[in-house]
């Protein structure tokens, strides 16, 4: 089974879209879990209006966004954890399922990633760029480049083994969690040609430049932390690259 993890905090005007996205999925086994951070804006009074599509939910005081994605998996029972952003939403229906089948078919994987879109914030069926896994490699993560982490689903028994999300990170405890995963912890993974995600523009990590400071911080940081060597001008050449990412129609 598979244990879908979404954490909000006052997402009230995209909630409703991700609870729909996710009990809209055709794959008969999964549970869907919100952890919500005590959100005063109407977002609780959502989760309750839709009990009968949430197998678990909490509104509590936490941390951070890091913080609420441990209690998350802390919660799950699945054999399999991934994680949706209570600004995003599944590409299609079909995305549990062909998840599910990939491990079926290959038990011996531990986890699995593919593609997502970035859509603009007003209309999720318009794609302004893909961020593709297809290409992607553990070298790369000395180089700021990490596999799309909401196609990242990776079997619940290694958080227990490899640990959790670190909390002390600001941005990219993401990044860090998945050197450690996919590179240093040597787990046996498979790129998958599916599109799990769509992403409203304008997340944590693209919030103005400060943000991008912080963001490749703790991107150096985490590659130190995991024994990866790297410096800044490595992790800022990506930017070279980044306008070839956008779709202009």
């Amino acid at each position: 089974m598979i244990s879908v993890v979404t954490v909000t905090y006052n997402s009230s005007r995209t909630l409703q879209d991700t609870i729909f996205s996710a009990s809209n999925q055709s794959c008969s086994k999964f549970e869907f879990i919100v952890i919500d951070g005590v959100s005063n804006d109407g977002s609780i009074e959502i989760l309750r209006d839709n009990e009968k599509f949430v197998s678990q939910w909490i509104s509590e005081p936490d941390t951070g966004m890091y913080d609420a994605m441990n209690k998350g998996i802390h919660m799950a029972t699945g054999d399999v954890v991934g994680i949706l952003n209570s600004d995003d939403v599944f590409y299609d229906d079909q995305v549990l399922s062909k998840v599910a089948a990939a491990f079926k078919k290959n038990p011996e994987l531990d986890a699995v990633i593919g593609d997502i879109v970035f859509v603009k914030e007003d209309d999720l069926n318009q794609v302004v760029r893909k961020y593709s896994a297809k290409n992607w490699k553990p070298a790369k993560f000395a180089w700021g480049y990490m596999p799309p982490h909401p196609s990242f689903f990776v079997r619940r028994e290694w958080f227990e083994k490899l640990g959790y999300y670190k909390t002390d990170y600001k941005i990219a405890a993401d990044y860090e969690l998945l050197i450690r995963f996919l590179l240093k912890g040597g787990l046996r993974w498979k790129y998958l040609p599916l599109t799990t995600t769509k992403m409203r523009m304008g997340g944590l990590s693209t919030r103005g430049i400060q943000s991008l400071i912080t963001l490749n911080k703790e991107i150096y940081r985490a590659c130190k932390e995991n024994d990866v060597y790297t410096n800044y001008a490595m992790i800022y050449s990506k930017y070279l690259f980044k306008p070839f990412e956008f779709i202009f129609k």
